[in-house]
């Protein structure tokens, strides 16, 4: 009896969250588990800015609190420094979406092949250091 008032419960809470139009975070508990070897020094703070500026501003906008769809059949890219997150907020998430994209449809792209892993983590460093700030 128990049991089935506890899934009777766990239902009425998934579909109350869903009318509500709760987000449920998509974590990745395996990238959560990657630590970010970039410790947050102003060098680090700066090269991890200039590569978002240049890479990364142009979608999330330069203060990366998301920008409008570089097309009309796309959603507006995501705030990055809210606290909000479709794909997780651990360093390794954030690591891992921008190293490997947002499969299946890739609307992020995958930047694995155009930047090295010290400089997405530099990027994650600065994105979590523009959070703390916010």
């Amino acid at each position: 009896m128990r049991l089935k008032m506890f899934w009777m419960w766990s239902v009425a809470v998934f579909v109350a969250a869903t009318v509500s139009g709760a987000r449920a975070v998509q974590g990745d508990p395996e990238a959560a588990k990657l630590k970010n070897p970039v410790i947050a020094t102003p060098e680090s703070l700066a090269a991890g800015e200039a590569l978002y500026k240049r890479r990364c501003s142009g979608c999330h906008g330069v203060d990366a609190k998301g920008g409008p769809p570089k097309e009309d059949f796309l959603k507006p890219a995501p705030n990055l420094v809210d606290d909000k997150a479709d794909h997780g907020t651990s360093d390794g998430e954030v690591f891992t979406v921008i190293k490997n994209g947002v499969p299946p449809e890739l609307v992020m792209d995958a930047w694995g092949e155009r930047l090295s892993d010290t400089e997405i983590w530099s990027i994650v460093t600065y994105l979590k250091d523009q959070a703390r700030k916010k």
